[in-house]
């Protein structure tokens, strides 16, 4: 076998459960380095405002006084530092570690499981590498999202509220959603998040794949590794393609009776992915759709840097631990 074919290989290769553990290992230490990043994107895509917003040609009013205005991520972070303590900036982390841990299994169990239907199903190499890295990543993307979305959606709600609590505890929040917005209150924002999640995983895993390879043979790289590398690579690509849908899903996540009682208290009302979008340019400006894209930049590389490199060689590490028990076994 070439190495080509090795290589190829490697993403589904082990058992179902060792590519969950795998995955779920992954996604937990990536959730937790990156959480105070995550919450400053958070409230930079909630803001409908910003100091320029109050000038005389924009439609979108200044912010209220009760609302407070983020610019920049270390300013972010050291407001939010400043007003709700340093334990602000791990706000929504239980839902989002729940959300991580399954997210990043069910991504890895269905890439592995489309990658080796498609093999059954067209024969292995008759699609170009590409291709097939595609439909994985934009199967196991669609399936992540849609089964771990209401724990995004709570992360999100968590991650929004400033000292005025307008959730106490994860059970409370479930409950009061539950009552007050019913079954579909859990789904806010799912076609944006389904319409992002597909392009972008399949466009993540299409350039990680092809960048792998080649950077594997390199030396003396930024990331440490090849793995590591394209995976940074990838996922810059990937999120500033799809950002606007991010952005979108995140202020449809806030709607409901409890919309004007997060930090930012003029969010305003949004119904729909395309009315959101043409009403965010026509307030905002186009930039407005583009939000904390760069806080989101420097999430994505190091959080998909640390999940495919601990994957990688957590998978590796239980595939080897299960040969050698089987081999002590015979």
């Amino acid at each position: 076998m070439g190495r080509h074919e090795t290589n190829n290989t490697r993403n589904y290769q082990g058992s179902r459960l060792q590519v969950v553990t795998a995955g779920a290992a992954a996604g937990l230490i990536s959730r937790f380095m990156i959480a105070p990043l995550d919450v400053v994107k958070i409230r930079l895509q909630l803001q409908s405002h910003s100091p320029s917003d109050a000038l005389p040609h924009k439609k979108q009013g200044p912010p209220t006084a009760s609302s407070p205005v983020y610019k920049g991520t270390l300013r972010t972070l050291r407001l939010i530092v400043a007003n709700e303590g340093i334990t602000g900036l791990w706000k929504g982390n239980v839902p989002a570690e729940m959300m991580y841990v399954s997210y990043a299994a069910l991504q890895f169990t269905t890439y592995r499981s489309t990658t080796v239907f498609l093999h059954q199903t067209i024969g292995e190499g008759k699609l170009p590498h590409a291709a097939e890295s595609f439909l994985s990543g934009a199967a196991a993307g669609a399936t992540a999202t849609a089964a771990t979305y209401p724990l995004d959606l709570l992360r999100t709600r968590f991650a929004a509220q400033g000292n005025d609590r307008v959730y106490t505890s994860l059970r409370r929040a479930v409950a009061d959603i539950g009552r007050d917005e019913g079954f579909r209150g859990f789904f806010r924002g799912l076609v944006p998040g389904l319409a992002q999640i597909v392009p972008f995983m399949g466009v993540f895993f299409a350039v990680y794949e092809t960048a792998r390879l080649p950077l594997g043979t390199l030396k003396a790289l930024p990331w440490g590794s090849g793995d590591a590398t394209a995976g940074v690579f990838a996922s810059i690509v990937a999120k500033t393609c799809v950002f606007p849908l991010d952005l979108v899903r995140k202020r449809i996540q806030v709607q409901g009776p409890t919309r004007g009682r997060y930090v930012h208290k003029d969010i305003p009302e949004y119904a729909g992915t395309v009315r959101s979008i043409r009403r965010i340019v026509a307030a905002e400006g186009v930039r407005g759709l583009y939000r904390g894209l760069t806080v989101s930049l420097l999430k994505a590389a190091p959080a998909s840097a640390v999940t495919m490199w601990t994957y990688e060689r957590a998978l590796n590490f239980l595939v080897k631990h299960g040969e050698e028990e089987s081999g002590d076994a015979a």
